[in-house]
């Protein structure tokens, strides 16, 4: 559950030009928003993005699997974001908008 400052800093530079970008520590890992949309998260030194089926193939495609904090029955909505994607940080902004777009539905979808 240990998450590393270097790699938090890491992630956060990554994503440095994603506006309104904020992260906080909690439940023992990270959540990052943007605008006070939570788009993302770190755990283990891992970096998970929130999707739901607009974006979701895009990382079942690729093999990239569900974040199970709780074992293998019981998975979040963000999935593990690919290593070449966390170290192209254009990649990983155009990952990133997915993610937000989903963070923005699911949002307006509770207002309803």
């Amino acid at each position: 559950m240990a998450i590393s400052e270097s790699f938090e800093a890491y992630v956060l530079e990554q994503l440095s030009s994603v506006n309104g970008l904020s992260s906080r520590r909690m439940f023992g890992g990270v959540g990052i928003s943007a605008d006070g949309l939570s788009f993302a998260l770190i755990d283990e030194d891992t970096l998970y993005l929130k999707v739901d089926d607009t974006n979701r193939g895009d990382f079942e495609a690729i093999e990239m699997g569900p974040f199970r904090p709780y074992g293998d029955d019981r998975a979040m909505q963000y999935y593990q974001v690919p290593v070449d994607v966390l170290e192209d940080s254009d990649a990983l902004q155009a990952w990133a908008q997915k993610a937000i777009g989903v963070a923005r539905a699911a949002k307006a979808k509770k207002r309803r």
